[in-house]
């Protein structure tokens, strides 16, 4: 079915505050909203809401939502044809191995070897598939982190398809909260935890940064992993601090190796210090102990 995109632009503040107003209201029909950054220097951030039957109708609600929070914007409409995206995200690509992770599509499991922790996953709408370096880099970080300090609580920010969560729980058996700002990233993250057989293991919950109840109630983290982009990873290592245990390790990604010192720095502001970097394909991936 077409389904059509519902967006409007505002600024931070106001886009948490609408986008937990939209969760509430829309939770039972499903359907799904995302939060997006698209200028931070000029603080414009995009609000989209997905539907599909009556348009109409929901943009009328929409509205009165808006008008609730004694907002008004005007809202745009985009028509998304009807592609299968799971298909189209698999075409030319071919499976991973990073470390001993093997990360595939469906249409590879014949090529698994024995003694791999093999991740198959359907990526569809999320990103991180395993084949951008950022994740492949994260992938050999953590199996090196986890072998060495066996930790018990992990979390896994800005989860994506939830390849670096399923990771964890697969190498490590224990619990992993996978959150994303993007609802359609979560439901993909909870498909391919059900699909890897670590449904049990993984939580996978909608949160923008650490606004949410669930961090409170499942930190301190042993192992934080978050391979979002630079800029945000250095305005979350205040938070960050206060949400890793005593000894924890974090292991950040999606940063440019010209951004790298920044981080750093970011980071050892906060008491943390450095263990490694992992240079790939221009990329880095660095640990870092608390």
């Amino acid at each position: 079915m077409t389904q059509t995109r519902l967006y409007f632009s505002i600024g931070k503040i106001e886009s948490i505050r609408i986008f937990d107003a939209l969760e509430a209201a829309f939770e039972d029909e499903g359907l799904p909203i995302a939060l997006l950054e698209v200028d931070e220097d000029n603080d414009i951030h995009e609000v989209s809401l997905y539907a599909d039957g009556d348009v109409d109708a929901v943009e009328a609600r929409l509205k009165d939502i808006l008008a609730g929070l004694s907002l008004s914007k005007p809202i745009e409409r985009e028509s998304l044809p009807d592609i299968d995206w799971v298909a189209r995200s698999l075409e030319g690509l071919k499976p991973v191995r990073a470390g001993r992770f093997f990360v595939h599509g469906s249409h590879d499991r014949k090529k698994r070897h024995s003694g791999e922790f093999a991740i198959e996953i359907e990526a569809g709408l999320a990103f991180g598939t395993g084949h951008h370096g950022t994740t492949a880099g994260c992938l050999e970080m953590l199996e090196k982190v986890v072998r060495r300090e066996h930790p018990r609580n992990a979390l896994d920010l800005g989860t994506g398809s939830a390849v670096l969560a399923i990771a964890v729980a697969k190498l490590a058996r224990i619990p992993v909260l996978a959150t994303d700002i993007d609802p359609v990233a979560v439901r993909v993250a909870a498909a391919n935890a059900r699909l890897n057989h670590v449904k049990a293991l993984v939580e996978t919950v909608t949160a923008p940064g650490f606004h949410h109840p669930i961090f409170g109630k499942r930190a301190p983290f042993d192992l934080i992993v978050a391979n979002i982009l630079a800029r945000p990873l250095m305005r979350l290592a205040p938070q960050m601090a206060d949400h890793i245990a005593l000894g924890g390790s974090i292991v950040l990604s999606g940063i440019l190796e010209r951004q790298r010192d920044a981080v750093v720095s970011a980071y050892v502001g906060q008491n943390f210090r450095h263990v490694r970097t992992l240079h790939r394909e221009g990329w880095v991936t660095i640990h870092l102990k608390h």
